[in-house]
């Protein structure tokens, strides 16, 4: 409340600002271009450029939110629990022994907050302009699996050692795509697509919605090509995302189909999982990839990630209550006097042990907290709201959210700014339509 009406007394000493500039005036069309910025230039820029953009958006919103008048935050639960988890975050560089090094990760953290409540406050005051933020998105995933698709039959070759294949016959090693995201990785391209898939899929069925068929054939075959794209990738658990995306789609689809298509529906769960076995069984490099998966300390991947699961579990035992300071810079000083002998890591590959041992044992809490009450208040308004449109696209934030949170059990491709700014992109769609 006091915050409040400290915001009412600065906007009413600066109103006159807005009254007389057009820029201000016209300051939600900047925002917006910013924002889509952010996803374009995602596609080929470095993180600290990418950081620039999304810094620019935190700007224009804090200029708009102190110029005009009636302009206000408020918070919703699963907000405040949030903050709650950007304070302990704060305690924990504040507590860090390696200060300089943690403030770099804490200044990542807190661009990426900061432009989720940007996007949020946005999208609160013009929720009509959310299709044209989910087809930008989309339009990126595109891009990047018809890039995929050309580096597959360009065989690309593996920038670094992507894949165990010392006991693969060469008919059997996959080649690993990795589009144009900086760095190039091909499992950072495939934690991509787990975040912008279910966009693709949203559009498409946006399309269908409103009766333009052309949108919707378009949609259709990228949501194909997308797919394709990250089975290219030969990351395995954006593989078990996928499926988990699929499941996902298919249960929250019923809403639409179950009782006036009941046949049809079911017929294309069943094509689905046909042309997924068929893969599998056809496609020696995409089986070989699929079943290493079960493969344990067989495969060097697998067991490179149990070693680093032991060290950072080390890590954390010792540094339980604040962890050590955000960053993958700070993580792998620290990790240098845990890990096991070559065995470097830039990070724990799981988020949740990622953020156990950065921020501590409440800051997991607290962000756990967070996507639980983010994924209960998506779920509620898909399965009481009448409006189809509000349903596809909280569907489609819901869906990206859990796909990430899953993948994350095996990868922390998470902290990119090109997964992270559509992440919370996602979780801004929540929130405005909660409103």
């Amino acid at each position: 409340m006091m915050f409040s009406n400290l915001l009412f007394k600065i906007q009413d000493q600066l109103d006159f600002l807005y009254q007389n500039s057009l820029f201000l005036q016209k300051i939600d069309y900047f925002i917006l271009c910013s924002i889509l910025a952010v996803f374009v230039l995602s596609t080929f820029l470095s993180s600290d450029y990418i950081g620039f953009i999304a810094l620019i958006t935190m700007f224009l919103t804090f200029i708009k939110l102190v110029t005009k008048r009636g302009e206000k935050f408020s918070f919703n639960l699963f907000e405040i629990i949030l903050v709650a988890y950007f304070m302990i975050v704060v305690i924990s560089l504040a507590g860090s022994t390696l200060f300089a090094l943690s403030l770099k990760g804490f200044l990542k953290t807190f661009v990426y907050i900061g432009f989720y409540f940007s996007v949020a406050h946005y999208l609160k005051n013009n929720l009509n302009k959310l299709p044209l933020i989910c087809l930008t998105i989309a339009g990126c995933v595109g891009f990047e699996s018809i890039v995929a698709v050309l580096q597959n039959f360009a065989h690309v070759e593996a920038i670094s050692t992507w894949q165990d294949t010392s006991h693969l016959n060469p008919e059997q090693v996959m080649t690993r795509v990795y589009g144009t995201l900086k760095p190039l990785n091909p499992n950072l391209l495939g934690g991509y697509f787990v975040v912008g898939v279910p966009a693709v899929f949203a559009i498409c069925a946006n399309s269908f919605l409103n009766k333009s068929l052309k949108r919707a054939i378009v949609g259709l075959i990228f949501s194909i090509l997308a797919v394709i794209g990250l089975f290219l990738t030969g990351c395995r658990g954006a593989y078990l995302a996928l499926l988990l995306i699929l499941g996902c789609t298919f249960l929250l689809s019923a809403k639409f189909f179950w009782s006036k298509y009941k046949k049809i529906y079911l017929g294309i769960i069943t094509s689905a999982i046909g042309l997924f076995t068929f893969a599998l069984i056809t496609v020696a490099s995409l089986r070989a990839r699929f079943c290493s998966i079960f493969a344990m300390r067989n495969d060097s991947s697998n067991s490179f990630r149990f070693n680093v699961y032991q060290s950072s579990l080390e890590m954390f035992k010792d540094n339980w209550l604040l962890g050590i300071g955000v960053g993958n810079k700070n993580f792998r000083e620290i990790y240098g006097l845990y890990m096991k002998t070559g065995f470097d890591a830039l990070s724990s590959y799981n988020i949740f042990l990622e953020i156990a041992v950065e921020s501590g044992i409440f800051a997991l809490l607290v962000f756990l907290g967070f996507v639980f009450v983010c994924a209960k208040d998506a779920i509620k308004m898909v399965l009481t709201s009448v409006d189809f449109e509000k349903v596809i696209f909280v569907s489609m934030a819901l869906i990206s959210i859990l796909a990430v949170m899953f993948h994350g059990f095996v990868d922390t491709v998470f902290f990119r700014p090109q997964i992270q700014f559509v992440f919370w992109t996602m979780v801004a769609i929540v929130s405005a339509y909660k409103e």
